[in-house]
């Protein structure tokens, strides 16, 4: 099938009812690969135990500086990015598709896959689809079925023009949506699934969305189509090359999905070798057509890297390591149908992304040096997720680590699963409203960097245990501030920590931080629901769209010069230390 990728920092999905504020999540810092940058856990994250002074009594209190001679990591512009599932294809949502809704995405200034112009010059991706090898590319006029026979219009001219959808036009949706969503699951639970027709008239909506969003399009070819000798049959795909070309689209591309799991699809496997092959003619194919001979490909997009997937990704780097111009995998965390909201609080669970990254860094390291990697694909659960908890303000807590272990460990851009789709892993729910992991991609655009800060922490405890507080449930991550925020200047550092204790931490800024005025940016969930709760506050202030196309102002709270910084349990926050005039945040 096709996948379509794209980075989607500031754009997605949104129908007519889509609020253009929303969009902006993925404009200014959202494209369809979002650039959010993220603060890193980098440098010394443990508790080291000091002689506690005098009437310290009962309280821990966390001493915290960060180098800022010099960043760790440089992180891709485009780090935070979104994903589309062709899903929207199947069950009408893509009919629903239209610029307006990138106020979604530029919001979050997502960088692939925005909907809407974002307001800085990010590059933006649209990544759609992790069931791509199911999509057949029948580039004809075939006839479809849509609610909404002509929904986008590009016109070079006048630019882009945006029909309205009637209210009873998105219900009817919603009731279609709602019926394919329960096929959609009983195809994912019997691993069989039914073709997904891409026609030449789907490609054109949604390449006309993203190019009038201001997104750049990556696209997942179908490398289920095979030749008796296992070989990869390109005619299908060669048809939408030429047919894309003779249009002009910018896109980048993409070979499958999830390779190392063939077999349960097609019943026969295809080896690493065999795929890096495949990578090797497709970039042969694209370098045949002149619109498309510079164009950039990603793979292979292999799943968790098992002891199997990691020799599958050795024998295809062997082949096609040169060939792709980022290495790409995915991940989820849980199993979405039998997870619990107390998973999202285990240490254990938020570190296996890191033993992944180390895997999959060795084995690119070994042949291809320096290569950028991606994580394209991760979610906090499988199996599409589960209502009520991986959208969920609980899910927030995997979803900011994750983006802490990324950058801090050198991942140039991860995509996030997914801005709209049939499950619940999703940033937005069918009524377009911000779901909490929005927002906090939304704060995480606008406040964050590409640049990652080395951290160093002292604690003080009643009975010092080294490692215990800070290393496994307070998790502290720095970066230069978003050089895209006109609010502070630049050499101003941002701070952003998870606190999983049941207790609230104290936090008192050393060193270059030292006596100087902080602005906070406190996540709380809001209501009765608790963790479970799918709406957040800011600072006590309820968060929602102030109507469909303006999203609210995050106003911070500003802290005076000194004050020590207290977490409070369960939490997700951010502070910006202003005018720290870091040497290391004063140019881009």
């Amino acid at each position: 099938s096709e996948l379509i990728r794209g980075f989607l920092l500031s754009g997605m999905p949104c129908p007519s009812s889509c609020p253009p504020g929303l969009l902006a999540l993925m404009a200014p810092g959202l494209a369809l690969m979002a650039t959010f940058s993220l603060p890193s856990q980098a440098g010394d994250r443990r508790a080291l135990p000091v002689e506690k002074p005098p009437g310290v009594k009962g309280r821990t209190l966390i001493l915290l500086d960060v180098n800022t001679k010099s960043p760790v990591r440089i992180i891709s512009e485009n780090f935070l990015s979104l994903q589309l599932d062709p899903s929207i294809i199947h069950d009408g949502w893509l009919d629903f598709l239209r610029p307006g809704s990138i106020v979604c995405y530029q919001g979050c200034m997502i960088s692939f896959l925005c909907m809407c112009k974002q307001p800085h010059p990010s590059l933006n991706y649209l990544c759609l689809g992790s069931k791509g090898n199911k999509v057949v590319h029948a580039l004809c006029d075939a006839h479809e079925e849509d609610i909404v026979r002509s929904d986008i219009a590009l016109d070079k001219q006048k630019g882009c023009k945006i029909a309205q959808h009637p209210d009873i036009m998105l219900e009817l949706q919603r009731e279609k949506a709602a019926q394919m969503h329960l096929v959609l699951l009983k195809e994912q639970f019997s691993n069989t699934y039914s073709n997904l027709t891409l026609t030449a008239r789907s490609l054109d909506k949604l390449y006309n969305f993203a190019d009038c969003s201001g997104l750049h399009l990556i696209f997942a070819l179908n490398a289920l189509r095979r030749n008796p000798n296992n070989s990869w049959n390109s005619s299908n795909a060669l048809s939408l090359l030429k047919y894309s070309a003779s249009k002009k689209y910018n896109i980048s591309w993409e070979l499958g999905n999830e390779p190392n799991n063939y077999r349960t699809l097609i019943g026969r496997s295809v080896n690493g070798s065999q795929l890096g092959k495949d990578y090797t003619q497709l970039r042969s194919l694209l370098q045949l057509i002149r619109t498309y001979s510079r164009a950039h490909l990603y793979g292979p997009n292999i799943g968790r890297p098992r002891k199997n997937v990691v020799a599958f990704l050795e024998g295809f780097m062997k082949v096609a390591g040169g060939t792709v111009d980022a290495v790409t995998w995915q991940h989820y965390y849980i199993d979405g149908r039998v997870a619990k909201v107390t998973d999202f609080l285990k240490t254990r669970l938020l570190d296996t992304l890191s033993d992944q990254i180390r895997k999959i860094q060795k084995v690119v390291n070994t042949y291809t040096p320096g290569k950028k990697i991606w994580l394209e694909g991760v979610g906090m659960t499988s199996a599409g997720g589960m209502n009520n908890l991986s959208d969920s303000y609980a899910a927030g807590f995997l979803w900011l680590n994750t983006l802490g272990l990324l950058a801090s460990q050198g991942i140039d851009v991860v995509v996030r699963h997914s801005f709209l789709d049939h499950g619940h892993n999703h940033l937005v729910d069918q009524n377009f409203n911000p779901l909490p992991d929005y927002w906090l991609s939304l704060l995480y655009k606008r406040l964050i960097g590409p640049k990652v800060l080395a951290i160093h922490v002292a604690g003080l405890q009643r009975k010092p245990r080294p490692g215990r507080v800070i290393r496994d449930k307070l998790r502290i991550y720095a970066h230069c501030t978003s050089y895209h925020n006109h609010n502070y200047v630049r050499g101003s550092i941002t701070l952003y920590i998870i606190n999983l204790h049941r207790s609230r931490k104290k936090i008192k800024l050393a060193g270059t931080l030292r006596d100087k005025i902080v602005h906070q940016y406190l996540l709380q969930p809001y209501g009765k629901d608790g963790l479970h709760s799918k709406s957040v506050q800011l600072n006590g202030q309820p968060l929602a769209m102030v109507d469909d196309g303006t999203l609210p102002e995050l106003k911070p709270r500003p802290l005076r010069a000194g004050r020590t910084l207290v977490i409070p349990p369960l939490t997700m926050s951010f502070y910006v230390v202003k005018n720290v005039n870091a040497l290391a945040c004063r140019y881009r």
